[in-house]
């Protein structure tokens, strides 16, 4: 036998050995292996962040693969160690059972529509019914054409991932949203709430929606990309998620407990703090006249962006104005859906 063969064989045995527990270790050895492994999940975390979120990679692909590679084998070895917002559970595990439903705490109301500049109008004539003396600041935001998810984060950690549903009730998909690594496990931040419900838009790009019929052409191919979204994310088994080219823009918070904001333009901020994506097309108006001209850009512009887009979102900003507003059926009086022509219809 070679020296080499030697080496390889003894290695062998070496991986081949049962690893000890933590409880067959001493408790400087565990405690260092225990901060190992945090220190492997921060350095995949961050670079998910800079990926995903500041479209700034830090490490190559074979840097990444090389912690997550080993931070899945220390985990195997010792399952003690493995915690379900890990970065290794983004993979998915097997199918699950029936969806299970969650009532949200605050509803997820839908929007009133404006299809053309007078229903605008009308709708800010009603706002300052209600508020004669008021002076009011927009945020606008690119009405991204996919599937709204509450996502659900206690003590900085994600605890549950729902759809809208019919507002009240939405389907529980959590262990499919834990796939997509731009969705964060655990909040980032000095600031961070006790209990909070971020919302924001799930949505496939359109070179991903391509890729993927292409993939899919000997089978049923998806419509559009908002269905390619919601038909990727609504898998039985969370595996088959993780596979899809799947993105996450937040656009509001939904509640929070243990901190405070005044106003919707501070709740995208504080929500990017937290590590999540914002639509880089947001923008705070002062006037009406504003808001239009913003509406009437992106119904230009649209076909430039990465992702489709079906209109505009407009929202009065200030918090305390929007409790004072109110709502109407479902419709919160303070936003409304400025909503473009379709780009196609059925024939």
């Amino acid at each position: 036998m070679d020296k080499h063969q030697e080496v390889r064989e003894q290695n062998q045995l070496l991986d081949d050995m049962e690893a000890p527990s933590l409880e067959q270790m001493g408790n400087s050895e565990a405690e260092q292996l225990a901060d190992h492994v945090a220190a492997l999940r921060h350095q995949i975390e961050e670079a998910n962040y800079q990926y995903y979120v500041e479209d700034n990679p830090t490490l190559t692909d074979a840097e990444y693969d090389q912690l997550m590679g080993e931070l899945q084998r220390i985990e195997e070895e010792h399952p003690e160690l493995q915690t379900p917002d890990s970065p290794t559970q983004r993979v998915g595990a097997g199918p699950g059972q029936d969806v299970a439903q969650h009532r949200h705490p605050v509803p997820m109301l839908s929007l009133a529509n404006a299809r053309n500049e007078e229903e605008l109008l009308a709708w800010h004539r009603r706002a300052q019914n209600i508020l004669p003396n008021a002076t009011f600041a927009y945020v606008c935001e690119l009405k991204i054409d996919g599937l709204a998810m509450a996502l659900t984060y206690e003590k900085g950690r994600l605890t549950v991932a729902a759809t809208r549903g019919d507002g009240l009730i939405g389907e529980d998909w959590t262990a499919n949203v834990r796939t997509m690594r731009v969705i964060p496990q655990r909040l980032r931040g000095e600031q961070i709430p006790d209990r909070v419900e971020v919302r924001g838009e799930i949505y496939m790009s359109t070179r991903s929606f391509e890729k993927l019929n292409e993939e899919m052409k000997d089978s049923r191919m998806f419509a559009n990309p908002r269905n390619a979204a919601a038909g990727s994310l609504r898998q039985k088994d969370p595996r088959i998620t993780a596979t899809r080219h799947l993105d996450f823009f937040g656009y509001q918070i939904g509640y929070m407990q243990g901190m405070d904001f005044t106003n919707q333009w501070e709740a995208l901020q504080l929500i990017r703090e937290w590590g999540f994506p914002v639509n880089p097309h947001i923008h705070l108006a002062r006037t009406l006249d504003e808001v239009m001209d913003y509406c009437k850009k992106w119904e230009q512009e649209r076909f430039n962006l990465p992702y489709e887009i079906d209109g505009v979102v407009i929202k009065i900003s200030d918090l305390a104005q929007q409790q004072e507003l109110g709502t109407v059926a479902r419709d919160p009086r303070w936003a409304i859906a400025f909503n473009y022509p379709p780009t196609q219809v059925a024939t």
